[in-house]
């Protein structure tokens, strides 16, 4: 794979714009249960994303131009049949992507729209464009799925082609505004797992207060078939996932911090 025309690819979504008010572009959305937030979640994933991971497990969700437009009461209507049973479930939504601070406009109107509703919000995202985000956005969501990536700047930026500052400054700005978060950090052999990236990691977050847990996600290849079918070459084909005693040694690490990890 050439990074640089994915890099370019990826900056050229920042100057996407936003389709109208009420409007946005997902590629689909699922049912989950475990992984984006609490309970089983009607998942939405946005099209649209700033960062070119390299072990993102949803290409099909990096381009705004291959999503389909819907409007919030589609979306909605889709999530209907499910109240019941997500709510009895102890769920609720969770709108991710792609990122989707991409689409704000949508992202807070969904948001407001599902916790109207009586039902338990989540946002997953990377908090790169956490700026974008507004306080009502952020008043709608009862939870944050903030993704960082790495601590070490420099790792950051080649593993994601963005800078690390913007999500930090976003976590900063959840702390200040008490919204729970469960932080999540994919543990990727040769790229995120190094003691001082962990202990980095460990101590800003036990500076914060309102990090109710790590969630530790163990790097995986399940998306090689994805790549394959897009046409593109799985950029960390040849990593193995992190073995037991990497991921023991990663949990003890958090720990001794004073933060929860699961």
């Amino acid at each position: 794979m050439i990074r640089e025309p994915l890099l370019r690819d990826a900056a050229a979504e920042l100057c996407q714009t936003e389709p109208a008010a009420g409007t946005g572009v997902i590629e689909s959305w699922d049912l989950s249960v475990g992984v984006d937030g609490p309970g089983t979640r009607f998942v939405v994933f946005t099209c649209g994303c700033p960062l070119r991971c390299l072990y993102c497990h949803n290409p099909e969700t990096w381009r705004m131009r291959d999503g389909r437009r819907v409007t919030v009461d589609e979306v909605m209507t889709e999530v209907d049949p499910y109240r019941r049973f997500i709510s009895v479930a102890g769920g609720g939504v969770t709108v991710s992507g792609g990122e989707p601070l991409l689409q704000p406009r949508f992202t807070g109107e969904l948001l407001r729209r599902c916790r109207d509703s009586d039902l338990h919000t989540a946002l997953d995202t990377s908090g790169y464009l956490g700026d974008r985000a507004s306080d009502a956005l952020l008043a709608a969501t009862d939870l944050v799925l903030l993704d960082i990536k790495s601590w070490d700047p420099r790792g950051y930026r080649r593993l994601t082609g963005a800078r690390l500052e913007p999500t930090l400054r976003f976590a900063r700005r959840l702390a200040d505004l008490g919204r729970p978060v469960w932080v999540r950090f994919v543990l990727v052999p040769g790229h995120t797992d190094a003691v001082e990236n962990v202990d980095g990691l460990a101590r800003f977050v036990a500076t914060l207060g309102n990090v109710e847990r790590v969630d530790v996600l163990p790097f995986h290849r399940m998306a090689a078939g994805k790549y394959a079918r897009l046409g593109l070459t799985f950029p960390l084909a040849d990593v193995k996932p992190p073995d037991r005693a990497l991921l023991e040694r990663v949990h003890a690490q958090f720990a001794a911090h004073g933060v929860r990890s699961v």
